[in-house]
């Protein structure tokens, strides 16, 4: 018995492909006994029994377990009685990566081959970005990620549009960053970058331009001139809020001095009060002498004629004691 296969010994694929391993055998005329296939995943610790997979005997096909390593086997033959026992696997699992073994026995000879299955990730649509400012004359790298994939990863930067990239740019496969440590405009164009394993590659555009930089002195006087209008526009602030304070107390002072003005004057005293209503009351008062006896009378004046001792007839007339607001009664 000889198994051969002109199949590679180690087979690297990318998840959710399908892959044949190959085995395939040749009996000697002396092999008589019954044919017997067995295909099983090598046990990287020798210490460890192989896992049986999928088997052919006696003319039956078996699937031997539920688990992972043996979803989606079959024998690639109708008939693997025919000399090919090389094995098919669909959609492939990075939990299918393993050393799967091919052993075809007829007795009294057997022979066995063994396969090595790399289940690999593509890598993912990466990202394209810059850091720096594009600026003549100032650093600026460009930068290259993908998110998944199987490593090794491989990062590659080229120029599509005005040529190669100029020789003073360096860069590193392995992080995926473009170098530019003086910026001009000899490196504007877009970039093309793109991301490969062993299984697959994809790539991410970007436009780098070169900016000039901006008039240093016109920036200066741009901020002087505004720093110049903002201590004038504060000023200007200043000066109203003190006139409206001004004005305002300018104003309550007006009006309080108008109070003042329009108060009614202070009332007279109580005493004064009494003998002002006393007067404007009563009737004057006259004080006439009769005889020798005062008497006291409300008319405007008394009339004495003298009694009969008198030197004569004439009589003599007193006249009324005015009252005074001020001094009172006349004595």
């Amino acid at each position: 018995m000889q198994v051969m296969s002109t199949g590679p010994q180690t087979i690297q694929k990318a998840e959710g492909e399908s892959v044949t391993l190959g085995c395939r055998y040749t009996p000697s005329p002396s092999d008589t006994g019954e044919l017997d296939i067995e295909w099983s995943a090598v046990s990287p610790d020798t210490t460890q029994k192989d896992q049986m997979l999928l088997s052919y005997t006696g003319g039956t096909k078996y699937v031997h377990g539920n688990h992972a390593l043996a979803k989606g086997l079959s024998f690639a033959a109708p008939d693997p009685s025919t000399g090919d026992a090389s094995l098919s696997i669909s959609l492939l699992s990075p939990a299918q990566s393993a050393t799967y073994q091919c052993k075809v026995k007829k007795s009294p000879g057997v022979d066995t081959r063994k396969v090595s299955l790399m289940v690999m990730a593509k890598p993912s649509v990466p990202k394209c970005w810059v850091e720096g400012g594009e600026m003549v004359g100032e650093p600026v790298s460009l930068h290259c990620k993908s998110a998944r994939g199987s490593t090794p990863l491989t990062y590659r930067w080229r120029r599509e549009s005005a040529g190669p990239i100029p020789a003073p740019a360096t860069q590193n496969s392995a992080t995926g960053e473009l170098k530019i440590s003086n910026h001009s405009q000899s490196f504007a164009g877009i970039y093309l970058c793109e991301v490969n394993n062993a299984v697959g590659a994809e790539h991410c555009r970007i436009n780098l331009k070169a900016n000039k930089p901006p008039n240093r002195a016109a920036v200066i006087v741009g901020t002087v001139v505004g720093s110049l209008l903002l201590i004038f526009i504060l000023l200007v602030f200043i000066g109203l809020l003190y006139w409206k304070l001004s004005s305002r107390h300018r104003y309550e002072k007006e009006f309080s001095n108008e109070i003042r003005e329009d108060a009614p004057a202070p009332e007279s005293r109580p005493a004064s009060r009494r003998t002002n209503r006393s007067a404007s009351q009563h009737r004057q008062v006259s004080y006439c002498q009769v005889d020798g006896t005062e008497v006291s009378s409300f008319s405007d004046g008394c009339t004495h004629i003298a009694s009969s001792n008198s030197h004569g007839d004439t009589p003599v007339k007193y006249s009324a004691v005015e009252y005074d607001s001020k001094y009172g009664y006349a004595v």
